[in-house]
């Protein structure tokens, strides 16, 4: 498990699900696990629009029997969304059927030799210029000024989502990978819970979670509603969110790496399946072998070479509610990405 459990910690919480179902192979549960992966052909939709992808120098020639290095760093746009559609995400979400945003977003930088992360996190209460996407009927959105980060995903899907965040970071996302509240909690419960420390006592009416201050094991509604628990916490706003869907994700990873999941098919196909029937990914990653090639990419990875950190921000002059870009912090940040 040592190698696997590097590539775990290294990528975060759906790139964990990656490497699980990269495992699940075999006959029909292949195709079946295959075909539960839905894609967005986003480069299609955003066509040239978009920051460059950077000049990359060909890696070293490799002996016959190794596999080369990658030789480009890679930028993942990960989002949980809160999508209200199907019957399991409006029990664990509530609110519209054809309501959605991004609640979680984070850009998962990955260096040129697999070497090396930066996992970066957005928060949701960003106000942005939220650009023009195009939509699937062939019309567009307009521009919004001063509109809320995750209000992109609302408006336009994820091609709107990834259009964003390149217009904020002028950084050039490679994929997409999305996953739902009925998937994180389905993979929380196939693994059997998780295991949680809280520095202080939670009640939030609006996530429905009621923790006193001290260490929980939470089942896949629970470790959800934490993950969405913001009102209480810190100064209210979404960076004390951030901090415990950090704190969340840590404690997932180490079940996750802690569960010896090729001894067990039963539940290793729970966990395959939760995680596949939920994802949703760029065409660029929508089978198991290209999610596969991923994992095994990131094998040299290792916990300690994993800097998490979130965007800089300070309030918004306009409303105390909501955040704007520090600079140049922010984009010292998003220049080192490049």
């Amino acid at each position: 498990m040592g190698r696997r459990s590097r590539a775990l910690k290294a990528a975060g919480l759906t790139l964990a699900g990656v490497l699980v179902v990269g495992a699940a192979t075999g006959g029909w549960l292949y195709w079946h696990l295959n075909d539960n992966i839905k894609s967005v052909d986003i480069d299609n939709a955003l066509g040239d629009d978009r920051p460059a992808k950077p000049v990359t120098t060909p890696s070293p020639a490799a002996s016959a029997s190794a596999s080369p290095l990658p030789s480009e760093a890679l930028n993942i746009l990960v989002l949980g969304s809160d999508s209200r559609s199907g019957k399991e995400n409006k029990e664990l979400g509530g609110g519209d059927s054809s309501g959605a945003r991004s609640d979680t977003a984070m850009v998962v930088h990955i260096d040129a030799g697999r070497t090396e992360a930066t996992v970066v996190s957005i928060p949701r209460d960003t106000l942005v210029t939220r650009p023009s996407c195009p939509l699937d009927d062939g019309g567009s959105t307009a521009v919004a000024y001063n509109a809320m980060f995750n209000s992109a995903y609302s408006v336009g899907g994820p091609v709107c989502a990834v259009k964003a965040v390149e217009s904020i970071t002028d950084v050039r996302m490679d994929h997409y990978i999305e996953i739902d509240f009925s998937g994180f909690a389905k993979l929380v419960n196939a693994l059997g819970g998780v295991t949680v420390t809280t520095d202080e006592d939670i009640d939030d009416s609006s996530s429905h979670l009621t923790l006193k201050a001290g260490t929980h094991h939470l089942n896949g509604k629970q470790a959800l509603a934490l993950a969405r628990t913001r009102h209480g916490i810190g100064d209210g706003s979404d960076l004390g969110r951030i901090g415990l869907q950090q704190k969340l994700v840590k404690a997932l990873l180490e079940q996750i790496s802690s569960t010896d999941l090729l001894t067990s098919p039963t539940k290793l196909y729970e966990v395959a399946d939760a995680i596949t029937g939920s994802l949703t990914t760029d065409t660029g990653l929508d089978s198991l072998s290209e999610l596969m090639s991923l994992g095994q990419s990131l094998k040299g990875l290792s916990a300690d070479q994993v800097k998490t950190v979130t965007m800089p921000v300070v309030p918004a002059p306009s409303d105390a509610n909501r955040v704007v870009a520090q600079e140049p912090e922010a984009s010292e940040l998003w220049k080192s990405l490049r």
